[in-house]
């Protein structure tokens, strides 16, 4: 079901701005107590305490932490009138020593809670799926009407209209949170578990406070599914531009998890909404203390402000990707290179680093898996393609003819040397004529400032294997590789190649988290949109190993290649039932080695059980001491005492045949498949 019937036009991006550069869009100013949002303002940076926000002294410790790391708003959970209480004693605390953080009071099932924070906190953030709703079930409504509708929506509104009318006149500001975890099962019913189901529960939500004449308030679109994520954020955008809205958005990936993976998961989301002029404040959840999201946010905010006015120029570009259709490439995959059709990882090295590899530092540096027996095998994160920059000594071909035979992808410029079965790279720009046929084909290299002529020519003469796209500068890379995939897709000869994105990124005065999250935000941007069959990611201070484990995680974090477990886990607040971080540390170690299993990890019953549609089992607070196991939506098991819980998990995958045993330790030398990359 639409929402509504258009009333104001889309511009030329549909959901953003512009086709062809980053152009911020026009958002009012939404004032959070001294902060100011809005597309007049800086992108704002927020987070959230662990601390039990009852414990006064504690929870302000925190805040100032938090704010000393550069932290614009911070948020506290409030989940009775023992927390609402104690945010005035918080808000004063916190003046007395100087800080004027706006304070956000996180509410979830309590309207009457909601209303008295109200009066000492800046802003309240609300929860449509569960504030007028708390009902976790999702299969008590057989059928729904339009009387049931309109009864829904009357409750909703008696129940949150108080608390817009009091914000209203204290001047206090709302979030409009929809978390894609936490739906209504009214909205599950009508729309199911989709972005438009997450649209129109915003929406809802937002006609209550224009009714009241009340406009201090922003959205947010949360998901831990990045796609999902930028999906949500995206619709919500072109239903505000119809109906000519223009209310602040803040962005998040919810329960992205810990370390290296949270912060390329989160930039993946953000930072492809960012690189399209979306967003006003942003949150890098992470299960970590809450001031470690700072720096990540920090960077993305960076990412977005040098984005500004960067792009191409003026192109078409088929509708589908604006307008949410967007569907995976046709491609051809060849059968002499050993691409990975879920997404490949391809690397660099120098030809002389290469001739100075032996069996085990060569396994090492692929990712290989070098047995007791001498012979080498391919493991869950072993490159699929090898990028070799110069000109190949014998020692070097050696080399080269092992990372063949496992199979191993090997790419060269144009040599005598070249043994039978590497691909050939040649510039686009450079092929005269028609190159003769060899094992291991050809690949070419487009800058993306070629013409659809240019294309045909290059392609229909090399007829290459795969092609991979390197600019020459990085500013708006995004644009530039949307454009160069319009014209592959009005290419004959070209639509059906595949494609690899090869980024290089200079370290010099920048830190390793700056470069990761400007990456991932750059990759992500085009991988959600299924632009991209794989990815070559170079940069001058990153180790390569720390590469290849952030291109597997990148990969993994935009939904297409599957290479290890994958962790929903939460952030943490005060309500959580469980220490959250020593928990997912023991589960991650136990069942680490599972690629294509996705575990929940949640603290409390808030978002935990809708989060289990997007993982295969939940592990989720439910009492002091307690937990709930889940396989997808339902609870399987109840009450389990914590210190039991993990077994239980275990034993429960195994019951459902996802478990395997960890391998074997045969091997002299080999990535584990669940090494963890940290940052």
């Amino acid at each position: 079901q639409g929402v509504v019937a258009p009333t104001h036009a889309l511009p030329a991006g549909g959901y953003c701005e512009a086709i062809e550069r980053c152009e911020r869009r026009k958002a009012r100013t939404v004032t959070i107590g001294a902060v100011p949002v809005g597309s007049d303002h800086k992108i704002a940076t927020q987070t959230m305490t662990t601390t039990l926000t009852h414990d006064v002294e504690a929870t302000v410790a925190q805040i100032k932490r938090c704010a000393d790391m550069g932290v614009d708003v911070v948020r506290v959970t409030v989940q009775g009138m023992r927390e609402a209480k104690a945010c005035e004693g918080i808000r004063k605390r916190l003046d007395e020593d100087g800080y004027s953080t706006p304070i956000v009071a996180d509410i979830h099932f309590t309207p009457k809670v909601a209303l008295a924070c109200a009066d000492y906190v800046d802003k309240v953030r609300v929860n449509p799926g569960n504030f007028a709703d708390g009902r976790k079930s999702f299969d008590t409504i057989d059928e729904l009407g339009d009387d049931d509708v309109k009864q829904a929506q009357a409750a909703i509104e008696e129940a949150f209209a108080p608390l817009v009318k009091k914000l209203k006149e204290q001047n206090k500001a709302l979030r409009i949170g929809v978390n894609h975890g936490s739906l209504a099962e009214r909205i599950l019913f009508q729309y199911g578990d989709s972005p438009e189901g997450m649209v129109a529960s915003a929406v809802e939500f937002g006609e209550i406070c224009r009714k009241y004449d009340y406009h201090n308030f922003v959205f947010s679109m949360k998901s831990s599914n990045p796609k999902v994520m930028v999906q949500a954020y995206r619709q919500l955008a072109r239903e505000m531009y119809k109906r000519g809205w223009d209310y602040p958005l803040h962005l998040g990936v919810t329960e992205a998890g810990g370390g290296a993976d949270g912060r390329i998961k989160s930039a993946v989301g953000i930072g492809a909404l960012l690189l399209d002029g979306i967003g006003d404040t942003i949150r890098v959840s992470l299960t970590e203390d809450p001031e470690f999201e700072a720096a990540p946010c920090k960077a993305l905010r960076k990412v977005a402000e040098s984005a500004i006015n960067m792009g191409v120029s003026t192109f078409e570009e088929p509708a589908a990707r604006r307008d949410g259709n967007m569907s995976k490439r046709k491609c051809e995959y060849p059968i002499d290179v050993p691409l990975n059709v879920d997404g490949s990882v391809l690397a660099s090295v120098t030809a002389d680093e290469l001739a100075g590899f032996d069996d085990k530092s060569l396994c090492d540096r692929m990712g290989l898996r070098l047995r007791a027996d001498g012979d080498i095998q391919k493991d869950w994160k072993s490159i699929d393609v090898l990028y070799v920059d110069g000109s190949l000594s014998q020692q070097a071909v050696e080399n080269v003819k092992k990372l063949l035979d496992v199979p191993t992808g090997v790419l060269c410029r144009p040599a005598d040397n070249i043994p039978d079965g590497v691909t050939v790279l040649h510039d686009a720009c450079a092929v005269g004529e028609v190159l003769p046929e060899r094992l291991g084909g050809y690949a070419l290299v487009f800058t993306g400032e070629e013409s659809l002529d240019e294309v045909e020519a290059a392609v229909s003469k090399a007829k290459p294997r795969f092609i991979l796209l390197k600019p020459t500068r990085q500013e708006g890379v995004t644009f530039l590789a949307r454009r160069f995939f319009a014209t592959l897709d009005a290419s004959e000869s070209a639509k059906a190649v595949p494609v690899m994105l090869w980024f290089s990124y200079q370290g010099e005065g920048r830190d390793e988290d700056e470069m990761v999250i400007q990456a991932s935000a750059e990759f992500g941007s085009l991988f959600v949109d299924s632009l991209g069959e794989g990815m070559l990611w170079e940069a001058d201070t990153i180790s390569p190993d720390m590469l290849r484990e952030s291109s597997f995680n990148l990969l993994q974090a935009s939904r297409m290649r599957i290479s290890k477990t994958e962790f929903i886990s939460c952030p943490s607040c005060g309500r959580t039932l469980f220490n959250l971080q020593e928990t997912t540390a023991k589960i991650q170690e136990r069942t680490g080695h599972l690629p294509g299993v996705r575990i929940a990890v949640m603290g409390c019953i808030v978002n935990g059980p809708g989060e289990m549609a997007d993982a295969d089992f939940g592990y989720v607070g439910s009492g002091v001491g307690k937990i709930d196991l889940y396989v997808n939506y339902d609870c399987v098991q109840r009450g389990i005492p914590s210190e039991n819980a993990v077994d239980a998990l275990v034993e429960l995958i195994k019951t459902n045949g996802r478990w395997t045993d960890p391998p074997e330790d045969d091997e002299v030398q080999g990535e584990s498949v669940d090494a963890v990359a940290v940052m």
